[in-house]
């Protein structure tokens, strides 16, 4: 087993994660970041950035296609227009690994030791890499945990087959001919209105009365113009219980932290209710468990898997 020694340990290479390494390494810290996918984490690779990629040339389809049915405001028109989407995953994949490039090489000019794999803590400042050519073991002064998050799967439609995550829905090669999504956050709403523009018939599925389900009272009005913009963009919000065949179903449930407790169990995820206050109720909750916390401070290192690709 290999063993490296450093000042400071970074778990994740995406935006938390990477920005604190190339500062640590900035300022002369023995660094070292380990991450088990490609760097940049969620944002970069499965998230803001490709998704952003997608919703563009899902405007610019739309726009040929409203030229080809006359109703462009110019008189422009032409014949029928075809995507192929397996061209349009391409050119998005082509935009995010420049950027990974970029992550890539800030890390290297600050000196940061990158190491590729998926690690465990072994005690408070201990942690194994599971890397291609083995395990290996890093042993460091202070540790940053930015393991980021996971799409969470609904328990009766677990993610497989017709069922796909946020994800998933970044690497389709086909347009389906309907989708059903599930839940009418904002990256449902943003997936949903893509695949709508580029030809799928799109149906939103919200537990709650609205979507966008409001965290703060100024973003009533918001999500209310949401609302009108999504069906004048093609999608269909629904709420309550409605029967639908949907040739695919993209569930958008939320994220949960990217991490394992020891018999490989994920940690518990609970949304707080979405009403009008809870947000109130939340500060007084998180301030008296920080006191508590001050309060009887411990040593006791976490014993947990962390998947090492980290989000926004």
């Amino acid at each position: 087993m290999k063993e490296i020694s450093c000042k400071l340990l970074v778990l994740g290479a995406g935006p938390g994660g990477y920005v604190a390494a190339i500062r640590a390494g900035q300022l002369g810290v023995n660094t070292v970041i380990v991450e088990k996918a490609k760097a940049g984490g969620t944002c970069l690779n499965v998230g803001c950035i490709p998704s952003k990629a997608l919703i563009h040339a899902a405007d610019e389809y739309h726009r040929l296609r409203a030229a080809a049915s006359g109703k462009s405001p110019l008189g422009l028109s032409l014949s029928a227009p075809a995507i192929d989407l397996r061209r349009t995953i391409a050119w998005k994949d082509g935009i995010v690994g420049r950027l990974n490039g970029g992550v890539t090489g800030l890390l290297k000019k600050a000196g940061v030791k990158a190491v590729i794999g998926e690690g465990r803590f072994v005690d408070g400042k201990t942690v194994d890499v599971e890397t291609e050519t083995g395990l290996q073991r890093i042993r460091a002064e202070a540790i940053v945990i930015a393991t980021g998050s996971a799409p969470v799967e609904l328990p009766d439609l677990p993610f497989g087959g017709s069922v796909i995550s946020s994800t998933q829905a970044l690497a389709l090669t086909d347009v389906p001919q309907t989708l059903a999504v599930i839940g009418g956050g904002y990256i449902g709403l943003e997936l949903g209105t893509a695949l709508a523009k580029l030809g799928s018939k799109v149906t939103v599925l919200e537990a709650l009365d609205r979507i966008l389900p409001p965290i703060r009272r100024r973003s009533l009005e918001a999500g209310d113009e949401a609302a009108r913009r999504t069906r004048c963009g093609g999608l269909h919000p629904h709420r309550g219980q409605t029967a639908l065949r949907r040739s695919a179903g993209l569930a958008c449930r939320g994220e949960r932290p990217r991490l394992r407790g020891p018999g490989g169990e994920g940690p518990r995820h609970r949304r707080p209710p979405a009403r009008d206050g809870w947000l109130g109720g939340w500060r007084k909750s998180t301030s008296t468990a920080q006191a508590a916390s001050s309060a009887s401070t411990t040593n006791a290192a976490p014993r947990c898997a962390a998947s090492m690709r980290s989000a926004t």
